[in-house]
């Protein structure tokens, strides 16, 4: 089976500065993906690239098997993301806040 969501060598630059370096990823299908790391590490860049909001300087994004570049309206139709400000039950785990996620996303599916 296909992975949903498949990065293949992206690359972002702002001016002088990398963003992102070279990133494959794929994750696997039914499955949630959460992106930790230090401050300019490229998390919401990635994000926002695989949303579409900004285009990668090199590489291929696709989702659910079909390329992101020229069929993004249909594809974000399938999606959902939780950008920056994340509502976060407080007194659980960052485990299981993706868990939360999991389940409420596979109920709106089902």
């Amino acid at each position: 089976m296909e992975p949903p969501v498949r990065i293949e060598e992206v690359w972002k630059t702002f001016g002088s500065n990398t963003a992102v370096r070279g990133l494959n990823l794929s994750v696997p299908p039914q499955s949630v993906y959460g992106f930790l790391g230090p401050n300019g590490a490229g998390k919401s860049t990635t994000i926002r690239m695989v949303l579409g909001l900004q285009r990668p300087d090199r590489g291929a994004i696709s989702l659910f098997a079909r390329p992101l570049e020229t069929e993004r309206v249909a594809l974000l139709r399938r999606i959902g993301s939780l950008v920056e400000s994340p509502s976060l039950y407080l007194h659980l785990t960052g485990r299981e806040n993706l868990e939360v996620h999991r389940c409420w996303v596979c109920r709106s599916i089902s």
